[in-house]
């Protein structure tokens, strides 16, 4: 197995890391500070994306993309992963669940979104459905050529920046292995639709400058024809955004992990107590060699998974211990790169401490590190009966 890089995915290292020092650094701070990316700030960034041939990179290229693999666009997004992640969201990758638009909607929704003209928000999460989606409250109702909706979703990433979500919303019910279960429909539904309402969300430690918002939804009445994939089929939609997305979950959490790594290094490389380097210590060289070896081999669980998917022969626990891992790596990472610092790591003068805080929201979303287990462990399972 070749583990080099070609040359196009060098150029591609390289280019992203370019970009990441000189467009997205330098504005760390502010973001942090303020809590908020400025608007003249997310169109500069976009657009410098879009000139650097950045943006939408994992979209077809017959469609206007970039038309790089998964394992390219996994390279890519541990690059763009050390950035501050309100700023690295603005070099967009639109979600993979997009490749299900279909007729009208590839005009309408698809192109616009990898052009740049439209950026769209996914909408699974509610208040009592997390882990658990079908359970979901809110209701698609078929009303002739509509559909009425109704309900509330939380946790809604940058909703307020997007010009339409996708929505899943439980359209009826059916007979599982398991008994009785919701159907559930996915849809595409635009901001200005009446009954349709952002709302702020919650105030996180992590990833300031990423807002996730609150969706109401009150007698919103969308037309069949924004139905995204096939009615009542909406997992199937879903099963296929969510591989992919764990996959650049766990890619972005490496980047983040090296820059940690780095930094730790560099400091024990440089800082001296009892007359001599701190990096000379045991105690802190071995902290530093179990670092490298815990991202080495989430880099290998990842790309791993992205070759897979490329060659279309990546299961749900592929992508589950590649998330599983490489989030759990860098929150050990954070701790022990602050630790190395010592207290100067957690002040908000250096970079470590906002990465120890977005580390752990990485256990979370996308799939808890539980149900990243309850998957890779089913899969072990059910072969024998268990």
């Amino acid at each position: 197995m070749d583990f080099s890089l070609s040359s196009e995915q060098q150029m591609v290292v390289d280019t992203v890391r370019s970009f990441v020092e000189k467009e997205l650094y330098p504005h760390e701070d502010e973001v942090e500070r303020t809590n908020a990316v400025r608007p003249d700030l997310v169109r500069e960034i976009k657009k410098k994306a879009i000139d650097n041939g950045l943006y939408a990179a994992n979209m077809p290229e017959e469609l206007g993309g970039g038309g790089l693999d998964t394992v390219t666009v996994s390279l890519m997004e541990m690059e763009l992963g050390r950035a501050n992640f309100a700023l690295q969201y603005l070099v967009a990758r639109p979600s993979n669940i997009l490749r299900a638009c279909a007729g009208d909607q590839v005009e309408n929704y698809l192109l616009p979104t990898i052009r740049g003209d439209l950026t769209e928000c996914l909408a699974m999460t509610e208040p009592n459905a997390g882990s658990d989606l079908r359970s979901m409250k809110t209701k698609a109702v078929k009303d002739g050529e509509h559909y009425v909706i109704n309900g509330t979703k939380h946790f809604i990433s940058h909703a307020e920046l997007a010009d339409y979500v996708v929505l899943f919303a439980a359209t009826g019910e059916e007979e599982g292995p398991r008994g009785t279960r919701q159907k559930i429909t996915s849809f595409l539904i635009d901001k200005a639709t009446p009954g349709y309402e952002i709302a702020k969300g919650y105030n996180s430690v992590s990833h300031r400058g990423y807002h996730n918002n609150v969706l109401n939804f009150d007698n919103c009445r969308v037309h069949q024809s924004q139905v995204l994939g096939t009615a009542d089929r909406g997992f199937d939609v879903a099963n296929e955004w969510l591989g992919a997305t764990r996959v650049q979950v766990a890619a972005m959490c490496l980047g983040r992990a090296r820059r940690a790594m780095e930094l730790a290094t560099e400091w024990a490389a440089q800082r001296k107590q009892f007359g001599q380097q701190i990096g000379k210590f045991q105690g802190i060289s071995f902290k530093l060699a179990d670092m490298a070896t815990e991202i080495k081999a989430a880099e290998l669980l990842t790309l791993m998974a992205a070759s897979k998917y490329d060659q279309g022969a990546m299961t749900d626990s592929d992508a589950a211990m590649a998330k599983l891992y490489a989030t759990e790596a860098l929150g050990r990472a954070a701790d022990e790169a602050i630790q190395i610092y010592g207290g100067m790591g957690l002040m908000d003068e250096m970079p470590l401490e906002r990465i120890w805080r977005d580390a752990r929201v990485e256990r979370i979303w996308e799939g808890t590190s539980e149900i990243q287990r309850h998957i890779i462990s089913r899969a072990m399972l059910r072969p024998l009966g268990g």
